[in-house]
């Protein structure tokens, strides 16, 4: 029997999959709030890796509230031009000195950040489409005392807070996190005039679905307004077989909803992103920690790039209570619908939270009964590996939005 505080109970919903109306959202690399989240998240990483080569550990730092300020852009059919850059700040703590050793850490965060811009939106030329600058504060001493110096096993929570998942996913869930990604993959490798800034909305009415796409789409690569037209049916078609791959019930795929083809008001980029023009982001505004946005279900508004892989419960638990969802599901059978909700106390180890709570729609014909004790199993199991969702985060094996 566990000493853990884990409980176990039903849900006090309907599953989603069965419930009238469903809504769904997710937030393309590109678009600025996800900037934000990668930038955040890669320049934490960095740090952690950094951290590890110089003093062999992770010492405190957050960067989780990285801001972008859009830019202005004069789009035209073959090519246009940025007029005033995007802004971007990377804002922070970080330990720049320990046991006599000086760390460049902000150097290293304005390395991170073009490398991950360069690769994430490649038509944004680093230094004169996009400015970054970083401010990175030395860490709370308090915190600091919490993260603490000595080597230990499980580290302390950070914070008293707590981290939200849930599986399986829904048809829509599905079909809107994978047409993003495939969009933003092998469609874009073989269509360039797709932008990265792809938002993607999901609504569901009974067994009708309705899938909304904001496309981006790159001047360089867009000679006339035909040839978007043709642009814009081919991410819809796209779309339309990608969601035709996850589910039998009806969808309708909409594309580009506010193109006015007679006034020549279209969604027609510089750099395949919004935040070019007018769009600003924010780390923590997008995508959950699964990637999506999900109004039919329970969220932490905690932000989850950028923050501390070791300690920091905001980032911990919710990539934990994903990956318990997902392994419970996986592994028990009779599971309809299920959310993992982890409670942390500030100080307490991260393996023993306050409260592992999880709540289960089972299949017709399944008790709780009958599944309770494996779910339990599987849980405790998962906290007592905690600290490998560090190392996976560090390794870049995990994603935050």
């Amino acid at each position: 029997m566990s000493e853990r505080n884990i409980r176990v109970e039903p849900i006090d919903r309907r599953a989603v999959e069965d419930q009238e109306v469903e809504i769904v959202e997710r937030k393309g690399i590109g678009h600025p709030d996800s900037i934000c989240d990668g930038v955040a998240e890669s320049v934490a990483g960095a740090l952690a890796r950094e951290y590890l080569d110089r003093v062999g550990k992770v010492l405190h730092f957050n960067t989780d509230e990285t801001q972008l300020v859009a830019g202005e852009a004069a789009p035209a059919f073959g090519g246009g031009e940025i007029v005033d850059p995007i802004y971007l700040l990377i804002v922070g703590r970080a330990t720049k000195h320990y046991e006599g050793q000086t760390i460049p850490a902000e150097r290293i965060a304005l390395t991170a950040a073009r490398e991950y811009i360069e690769e994430a939106i490649p038509q944004l030329e680093y230094g004169e489409d996009v400015i970054v600058d970083v401010r990175l504060g030395e860490g709370s001493g308090d915190l600091q005392d919490v993260f603490g110096e000595d080597e230990v096993a499980v580290p302390m929570a950070n914070d008293t807070s707590f981290g939200v998942g849930h599986a399986p996913l829904s048809e829509t869930e599905q079909i809107v996190l994978e047409a993003e990604r495939r969009l933003n993959g092998e469609f874009a490798a073989e269509n360039p005039y797709l932008g990265p800034d792809v938002k993607i909305m999901g609504k569901r009415e009974a067994d009708q679905i309705d899938v909304t796409v904001a496309a981006a789409m790159v001047d360089e690569y867009v000679p006339d307004l035909d040839a978007y037209a043709d642009a814009v049916e081919s991410v819809r078609e796209f779309v339309a077989e990608v969601a035709s791959e996850h589910t039998d019930r009806e969808v309708t795929v909409h594309v580009n909803t506010a193109d006015d083809y007679e006034s020549g008001s279209i969604y027609l980029t510089v750099t395949g992103t919004s935040a070019e023009q007018g769009d600003d982001g924010s780390v923590g505004r997008g995508n959950r920690a699964n990637g999506l946005i999900t109004p039919n279900r329970s969220m932490s508004m905690e932000a989850t790039s950028g923050k501390n892989p070791v300690n920091h419960i905001g980032k911990i638990y919710n990539l934990l209570s994903t990956e318990i969802a997902e392994e419970v599901v996986a592994e028990v059978d009779g599971i309809r619908d299920l959310r993992v909700r982890l409670l942390s106390q500030i100080g307490r180890p991260i393996d023993q939270p306050h409260v592992a709570d999880v709540h289960v729609v089972t299949e017709e014909g399944v008790a709780l009964s009958d599944v309770q004790a494996d779910i339990e199993a599987i849980v405790d199991a998962e906290l007592a590996n905690v600290t490998e969702i560090t190392r996976s985060v560090i390794e870049g094996e995990l994603t935050t939005f």
